[in-house]
């Protein structure tokens, strides 16, 4: 049975039709102009006019409708709203239960299933469980407890489909080019695979209907979970289709291997509370704390079964080796994970100071990218926005580093002194730093347009910028300057730094402006700057080779 009823919906007056969810309903209501569902109502809605109740009786013409002794369309401000209530005839499709089929993925549990009130509210029981519109199917997260739900729920109406990763490869060379008849499955190391190919309506229409599939409109190609399941599916396709089917793997790329285990794994273990609290308590800053807590996970995880308070020195040793040697991590993570490791046994549990067997790496030394003038001119040019436009210039007129320009307030512009103050910086140290004029008349240009309350730079809703926004900005803005380089917001800072120095400002005011503790950290700039190479002649020039 469906209500038809006359509400008032956001100041308007609107004919609401209630029914529970059956598809021959909503294609009837669909077909009627007008139609809106409401996420507040839980309702389908038309406007109020005596044309679309009059639709609606014809709509529902095969069904009973039983109406009110007061007329449905009255003056509002008379009488009350009046009810129709609609008896529609018994479905021929609703029958109970139903075939459930379960795809299991490496962390995602995919459930197609007909549509059931009792299903679904024991699928919205379970954590971490969301619908898909575009696909409809439901995706709950993969762990043993949901499995364990599902199974014992839905008994003998499943049909399972398990997505194994072992696939066998063929050429570990991908970089080829592939003619129209051929479609070319590429797997990557990170648990997906890209499938490559020309124009085919049949094969696209196929993989948009795949679990978990993803368009790249900037590579112009499809991304699947690895699964065997997935490749017969589409070699399936390309049998039909009169297409060659290839696979090959990725060609790795030398680097750091990826953690043992997954980010989003709900089985991990989780860090210590007390060893939260110790941070905070010693005043270590979020950043500190997030990258403390993490690089501990990995350690108190690679012996999963085990006591973290049983662990010996033996322990730390193998586990340091294990980065080295297996996962290939820099040297910077390493020292990183030693430190992690200690602060637990020797701040945590108050115990003594260790020094363990392996020695620590000497720190590499990388000369830092540095951008030249004319580069930086134009990546300002290619940037119209107002505000993206400060945030390159202020960046790098002060020398800012990205936490100390999004953590920047309207209060910290001391435009009397020409200066801006950095407050609680990098080792929780305030400093000064030159306010350049130029960068003043920009800032009073971009307070007027944007109008920030507390921070210089909010984002929509008045909060704290991103640092992933000031990220994409500057990428963005070298890549239309069309610089080859790898620019972050640091390699502004640099730039700022060897500027200065090229101009002849001296090295200890430079060590001021940017908050180094020793003047070594900032000697390096010494070693990227330009000034005076026009006057050192090559030797090679002195060769007669005419």
């Amino acid at each position: 049975m469906i209500r038809i009823e006359h509400v008032v919906h956001r100041e308007e007056d609107r004919i609401a039709v209630y029914s529970e969810y059956d598809a021959q309903v909503i294609a009837k209501i669909r077909s009627i102009a007008g139609s809106r569902w409401s996420r507040t109502l839980r309702c389908w809605h038309f406007p109020y006019q005596q044309s679309v109740y009059e639709e609606l009786k014809i709509v529902f013409s095969d069904c009973q409708i039983v109406e009110r002794p007061s007329p449905f369309f009255v003056d509002s401000a008379q009488s009350q709203p009046a009810v129709a209530e609609v008896v529609l005839p018994p479905s021929t499709d609703q029958t109970p239960g139903g075939v459930v089929q379960m795809e299991l993925f490496h962390s995602k549990i995919v459930l197609r299933l007909p549509k059931n009130q009792k299903d679904i509210e024991f699928i919205l029981s379970l954590r971490f469980s969301r619908w898909d519109k575009l696909k409809m199917m439901w995706i709950v997260s993969r762990n043993p407890f949901n499995l364990d739900k599902i199974t014992t729920y839905f008994g003998a109406r499943l049909n399972t489909i398990e997505h194994t990763m072992a696939v066998s490869l063929g050429k570990k060379d991908v970089r080829r080019e592939i003619d129209k008849h051929e479609v070319l499955v590429v797997i990557q190391r990170g648990g997906r695979m890209r499938v490559i190919f020309g124009y085919h309506p049949s094969l696209t229409t196929a993989i948009k209907k795949m679990p978990f599939s993803s368009w790249d409109h900037v590579n112009k190609w499809w991304t699947l979970p690895v699964s065997v399941y997935l490749c017969q599916a589409i070699e399936g396709i390309c049998h039909q289709q009169g297409l060659r089917m290839t696979i090959e793997h990725e060609q790795h790329k030398t680097g750091p291997q990826p953690r043992m285990y997954g980010t989003t794994s709900d089985s991990r273990k989780r860090c210590p509370e007390s060893y939260v609290l110790k941070l905070t308590e010693m005043r270590y800053s979020e950043h500190t704390i997030r990258n403390y807590c993490s690089h501990f996970e990995e350690f108190i995880n690679y012996y999963g079964r085990e006591d973290i308070d049983q662990l010996s020195d033996k322990h730390v040793v193998v586990f340091i080796r294990y980065l080295v040697m297996e996962r290939g991590v820099s040297v910077s993570y390493q020292n990183l994970s030693i430190n992690a490791i200690k602060f637990y046994y020797e701040r945590v549990m108050g115990g003594k100071r260790k020094v363990y067997s392996i020695d620590r790496p000497r720190q590499e030394k990388h000369l830092p990218t540095v951008l030249s003038v004319e580069e930086v001119t134009e990546m300002i040019r290619q940037t119209p926005n107002i505000k993206h436009r400060t945030i390159i210039m202020l960046a790098y007129s002060a020398g800012l580093r990205l936490s100390e320009l999004i953590d920047l307030k309207l209060t910290d512009i001391d435009s009397k002194r020409m200066q801006i103050c950095i407050r609680s910086g990098k080792g929780n140290k305030d400093r000064h730093t030159i306010l350049s004029p130029m960068m003043l008349g920009v800032l009073r240009e971009y307070y007027k347009r944007e109008h920030p309350v507390t921070y210089l730079f909010e984002g929509l809703r008045g909060e704290q910028y991103s640092k992933a926004s000031v990220q994409l900005i500057v990428g963005e803005a070298a890549r239309k300057a069309r610089i080859t380089k790898k620019v972050s917001p640091h390699t502004l800072r640099h730039s700022f730094a060897t500027h200065l120095l090229e101009k002849g400002t001296d090295l200890r005011y430079i060590q001021a402006l940017l908050g180094h503790e020793s003047t070594k950290t900032t000697e390096i700039y010494t070693h990227v700057t330009t000034k005076g190479f026009d006057q050192i002649k090559s030797p090679l020039d002195d060769l007669m080779l005419d």
